[in-house]
């Protein structure tokens, strides 16, 4: 699933390609035909990203994308391609296109609903100012393991797997801890990494959070190989002290981390 610095991307993407022109905007797969018509032909004022939930302003109304597991879009200069397979929405500018396929959700929405949606969830660590203190406290009042509320999107948005697991190696924290036994102080730390590292994410374009120093290659652009502690590295030796990775499932998904370095 796409982790909070691709939303972002996208949503400065979107920007630059349809910001401040009349678009036209259908579905050729037919599943948001009405949602389409009330956009078709309205000029696209602004872009937003808050966490994994991406956003377009339409005067009044509110484009709302989740992408999901599968979710995923692309983009070209006009003409646009013939539509193909299951595509959802496509828009169409002045000179640019995009296309979307297969996001959990895709709806139209008023500024009610838009804040309805934007109330369930955290603090977003890319956004201005944002409450880390709301992050803090939430994850003080929980007996929830800390790497389950890492992927609670009503604790901290744009979080996914990845981050959750690097984060946490990067502390050393046991994941399993509850969240209410940590310090607030750690809690800071932790929000202020997050912030670093998906602000890297969004200028690198892809996710990279060890140190030169903890690579096989330290000089150079990192490889695909050098760009994570543990996340996908099962069985591997830490970085840091050798021993393997370990993984299991918490939160329904797959965790990494390393049984000495987090304790």
């Amino acid at each position: 699933m796409p982790e909070g610095h691709t939303i972002h991307r996208l949503a400065r993407r979107h920007a630059r390609l349809l910001v401040g022109q009349h678009v036209s905007a259908d579905s050729p797969q037919g599943r948001f035909e009405d949602g389409a018509r009330l956009l078709d032909g309205r000029v696209l004022g602004a872009t937003d990203a808050w966490g994994k939930h991406l956003l377009h302003r339409y005067d009044d109304l509110w484009l709302h994308v989740h992408l999901g597991l599968y979710g995923k879009f692309r983009d070209g200069v006009l003409p646009a391609p013939p539509a193909r397979g299951a595509l959802r929405l496509r828009l169409v500018g002045a000179g640019h296109w995009l296309e979307l396929r297969g996001p959990t959700a895709c709806e139209v929405l008023t500024a009610a609903e838009r804040t309805t949606v934007l109330a369930r969830l955290g603090p977003d660590p890319l956004r201005r100012r944002p409450d880390v203190e709301a992050f803090v406290g939430r994850v003080l009042r929980s007996r929830a393991p800390i790497a389950t509320l890492l992927m609670d999107q009503s604790v901290v948005a744009g979080v996914g797997n990845v981050y959750r697991a690097e984060v946490l190696f990067r502390h050393r924290l046991d994941p399993y801890r509850a969240g209410r036994d940590h310090d607030a102080a750690v809690l800071h730390a932790l929000w202020d990494d997050l912030v670093v590292l998906l602000r890297a994410g969004v200028r690198a374009g892809r996710i990279i959070t060890t140190r030169p120093e903890d690579r096989e290659r330290p000089a150079g652009r990192p490889r695909r190989v050098d760009a994570h502690y543990v996340y996908g590295r099962a069985g591997l030796p830490c970085r840091v002290c050798g021993t393997p990775v370990l993984d299991a499932a918490i939160a329904a998904r797959r965790l990494f981390w390393c049984p000495v370095c987090q304790v």
